[in-house]
């Protein structure tokens, strides 16, 4: 009896501080479990654009046009169309990713401030125009990838801001009023309430064991709970009433 007390106790009182919290972990779980994550990160507003070939002699004939005009070597050398031209993207073993025009040898970047909108808007499914472009140097919760970037904000019903890197002209990141919500609450699920990125930090762990405590505490009381103490206890009692021998009757 002493011991169920003591359990009870134990569960009440954890029950009492992780309430909110244990919420929080439901609340937040179902939303992300219901809501597919490819239309959280805005998958299905990526226009359908048909991809450009980059025709072979083309390349050769412009990366001997960028080794001529002195542009230095790179550890990698990606080839690819942007906005119907072909690029080269040259990443050097120290410093910043460059971006170069094949056909005229023409560096590219930093990438421009319209040039970056061209770039979002044909990324962008419909016919939204871009309506506020920012230059983003430092990351934060909403955005953390290369820097600089831009930031290109469309009023589309969604809210949503595509990020163009500057230096490589790659759409990095796609984020609307649905993304911004469920991060909300993915901060909310991890209890990183800043940065909704760590998940390993001791306020979490801590949270962890106690509703763990919680629940064992909950298993532990659940015979109780479910009236299978009080039936055994008078089981018990029929029990040893049935087997007290009787008193002789007197002779």
């Amino acid at each position: 009896m002493a011991g169920g007390g003591i359990w009870a106790k134990i569960h009440k009182w954890l029950a009492l501080l992780m309430a909110v919290q244990i919420l929080l972990w439901f609340v937040s779980g179902l939303v992300m479990a219901v809501i597919p994550i490819e239309r959280v990160r805005s998958e299905h507003a990526i226009a359908e654009v048909p991809p450009v070939p980059v025709a072979l002699d083309q390349a050769a004939a412009g990366l001997q046009r960028l080794a001529a005009a002195g542009v230095a070597p790179g550890e990698k050398v990606e080839l690819r169309a942007l906005l119907g031209s072909s690029v080269a993207l040259i990443v050097p073993l120290e410093g910043r990713p460059r971006l170069y025009d094949l056909a005229t040898g023409r560096p590219l970047s930093p990438i421009p401030m319209t040039f970056a909108a061209r770039i979002a808007e044909a990324d962008h499914a419909g016919e939204a125009r871009a309506v506020r472009i920012e230059r983003i140097a430092a990351n934060d919760s909403e955005y953390r990838g290369a820097l600089p970037a831009w930031r290109v904000d469309f009023d589309d019903g969604a809210k949503r801001s595509l990020y163009v890197a500057a230096d490589t002209g790659a759409v990095m990141a796609r984020r609307s009023t649905l993304w911004r919500v469920y991060d909300f609450l993915w901060g909310l699920h991890i209890m990183d309430w800043r940065n909704h990125e760590d998940f390993n930090h001791p306020l979490l762990i801590a949270a962890s064991v106690l509703a763990l405590a919680l629940t064992v505490a909950g298993i532990v009381l659940l015979p109780d709970r479910l009236g299978y103490t009080a039936w055994r206890r008078r089981r018990r009692a029929r029990l040893s009433a049935t087997r007290t021998p009787t008193a002789a009757p007197p002779g």
